[in-house]
This record gives structure tokens, sequence and C-alpha cells, in this order.
């Protein structure tokens, strides 16, 4: 009968150590994360490191590729529509379109087939 009340006791004191979240396993090439195999080099155009960046919620899953600190493709999979996945081509600096200072964001593009 003593067992029920100190069960119940240690099952509450526990309960925040249990609802903590553990920590979140790096990808691999993520910033901060080494990249095997690479030596400490002076970065140049064929030593540059290669970051692949997943981000993912309810709504969608972002993939972005980032070599040598420049955003190189974007890619967003919508998850809740049947929406087929699309990019977005990243600015590319002082060679990008000239666009309305609205548009913050690249332009969209759907592949609709794939060879």
């Amino acid at each position: 009968m003593r067992a029920a009340p100190l069960l119940l006791l240690l099952s509450l004191a526990a309960g925040p150590v249990l609802a903590q979240s553990l920590p979140a396993t790096p990808i691999e090439g993520a910033p901060g994360t080494p990249i095997e195999g690479a030596p400490d080099a002076p970065p140049d155009r064929t030593n540059q490191r290669v970051e692949r960046i997943r981000i993912e919620d309810e709504g969608s899953r972002v993939d972005e590729l980032r070599i040598g600190g420049q955003t190189r493709s974007i890619t967003v999979t919508p998850k809740v529509t049947e929406m087929p996945a699309y990019e977005v081509q990243p600015t590319e600096g002082e060679r990008a379109r000239n666009r309305s200072g609205s548009e913050i964001t690249g332009p969209r593009v759907w592949n609709l087939r794939k060879f």
C-alpha cells in the first residue's frame, strides 16, 4: 500500500528530467561540424567548405547547399499540400538581376520533369 504513493512521488519528481529534449544530432557538413578528410588549408577555389543545411517544420522542409560560404541552391519541399518541390534561386550579390525593391528572395523555379 505504501509503494503506490512512493511511486507516484518519484514519478512526479522525475517528470521534469524526462521532459528535457535531447540535443540534436549534427547534420554532416553542417556549420560547426568538421568535415572528414578536409585538411586545414587556406580557402581557394579547389578547397572550399561544403555545408548542407536542412530546416524542417510542420509545413515544409528547406535544404540549402553552401559552398565556400555562398548559397548555391535552396530546395523547398512542402509537406502539407500536394505541391511539388521547388527551388529558390539565390541572388548572386552584384550580379543579381534588377528587380523591384519589394522582392527580397530570389525567383522560384519548379522542375516539371527530371531526366
